[in-house]
């Protein structure tokens, strides 16, 4: 394979094929939805349970800001095939089913690696103590008995939803990078790899940014890692106020290196967004907060490789950041602040 890439001045102009199919104007926070399985061989108890949890002006879920989006399953395999294809946040799950029951399902459940975290409600005409304890033993997060209040239910349903909602905020704030606010490398991580199954299981292409900040030991060493941290802060905001589509992502990648993944975008529009970022950076004036008092602002350039490709069951991620790697080291030994395409000679639709 060729290794080659393609510099950029500051003054050329690319075609921008940017699809806008993705592009959407600034929306309002959503209420959070939570999609909860109820599996039952009674149409009464499944109604019944259903009829519970969708939102009314009553609702205990209305007023803590909840909603509810409820999926059904009339046996034990049902329940299953549906909490693997729904991913349900919580499972309300009958004992007594046809063809499995409900202790077989959830020892199921707690086999499969994205299953097992699923909180799961035993809901049973089954009142002894030995049933209860087989339950909670094989991991179930609450037992309770039929015939059930609904008081009770609603209670206890919104108990393990709230632990559901600390876990994801929990979980958000392990993706965010702490200093720039920005979605950090395990985040880009997760994120690359489910956009390239997509891409390729659609054929399309996938464009990535690798950007570093410029002379940045350096700045470090004159103005004091408190200036690096704010400079660090700026780039990053730059970054995500250029990308416009909400498939696109910015993340820290380390120290003073970002990555920007671009979905269905081409080498020359992945190119065209690389030099808006490169110039959007070098325009904007950094605040000067070393020393005593506010200085004169200070100005900061990057450095950004882009590479492109249609992944293939014969390509791998770490060929396309070693690519975009190879065209921010061109773009660096070229003499910085410019971008640099990786140009693959087999780059082609497939």
């Amino acid at each position: 394979m060729l290794l080659s890439a393609k510099c950029l001045t500051n003054s050329e102009q690319i075609c921008y094929f940017y699809s806008d199919v993705f592009c959407i104007g600034e929306s309002e926070l959503e209420q959070e939805v939570y999609k909860i399985l109820v599996a039952d061989d009674s149409l009464f108890n499944r109604e019944m349970l259903r009829r519970m949890l969708v939102p009314d002006d009553q609702s205990p879920f209305v007023q803590s800001n909840m909603q509810c989006d409820v999926i059904t399953a009339v046996s034990g395999l049902d329940a299953l095939e549906k909490a693997v294809s729904e991913k349900p946040d919580l499972i309300l799950l009958d004992v007594i089913m046809p063809g499995m029951n409900g202790f077989e399902v959830l020892a199921q459940l707690q086999e499969l690696e994205n299953m097992k975290t699923i909180p799961v409600i035993f809901i049973s005409g089954l009142t002894a103590e030995e049933d209860e304890e087989k339950g909670l033993l094989l991991g179930a997060v609450d037992y309770i008995a039929k015939p059930f209040k609904k008081a009770i239910v609603m209670a206890r349903i919104k108990t393990h939803l709230k632990i559901v909602e600390q876990m994801r905020l929990i979980e958000r704030l392990s993706m965010i990078d702490s200093l720039t606010n920005i979605p950090n490398r395990r985040n880009f991580d997760k994120y690359m790899s489910n956009e390239w199954k997509r891409a390729l299981r659609e054929k399309n292409p996938i464009s990535l940014l690798m950007v570093d900040v410029d002379n940045f030991k350096q700045f470090n060493d004159k103005h004091g890692h408190r200036q690096g941290d704010e400079v660090l802060r700026k780039v990053a905001a730059e970054l995500t106020s250029v990308l416009k589509r909400p498939a696109d992502l910015a993340a820290r990648w380390g120290g003073e290196e970002f990555a920007v993944l671009l979905p269905n975008t081409e080498l020359e529009g992945a190119g065209f967004v690389a030099e808006q970022i490169r110039m959007k950076t070098e325009s904007t004036a950094v605040p000067n907060i070393s020393g005593k008092g506010d200085g004169p602002p200070l100005s900061v350039t990057i450095s950004v490789g882009v590479a492109t490709t249609y992944p293939t069951n014969e390509k791998t991620i770490a060929e396309l950041v070693e690519q975009a790697d190879k065209a921010l080291y061109d773009a660096k030994k070229a003499g910085r602040n410019r971008v640099c395409l990786f140009e693959d000679t087999i780059l082609e639709r497939v």
